[in-house]
């Protein structure tokens, strides 16, 4: 049995700038299809609008309150939200709150670097 603790795996920043805590995925779990990661967008903060390729992600929020762009929607969003991102479709999210922004992503299949795609020009004016 894999047992990942939260509080003991070390943080990294993605290609879109948000800072995540991987707890399951295909590098260093025995997950092979998907990948679980705990993100954090500062007070203020905001990832650069992209899109994966291939792999569906669902953000659940966990803390705080921001601002959610799905091509060409926006919705507010809060702890107990679940947005599903299909593959290729362009997002970024936007902290809008006074404490850290805090969800839960899980990727299929899971995140890579090579999945994510960096669009210019189409973040939001926070």
């Amino acid at each position: 049995m894999h047992l990942s603790k939260l509080d003991e795996l070390d943080p990294f920043t993605t290609l879109d700038g948000s800072t995540i805590r991987e707890i399951a995925g295909p590098a260093w779990t025995p997950a092979r299809n998907q990948s679980l990661a705990e993100a954090t967008v500062p007070v203020g903060g905001r990832t650069i609008a992209h899109y994966h390729r291939t792999t569906e992600e669902l953000y659940f929020f966990t803390a705080g309150s921001g601002r959610m762009t799905l091509g060409d929607e926006e919705r507010e969003v809060t702890a107990g939200d679940c947005v599903v991102i299909p593959p290729g479709q362009v997002h970024e999210l936007v902290n809008t709150g006074e404490g850290p922004l805090v969800l839960l992503c899980c990727c299929a299949p899971a995140y890579s670097h090579e999945d994510t795609v960096l669009v210019e020009g189409q973040a939001s004016d926070g």
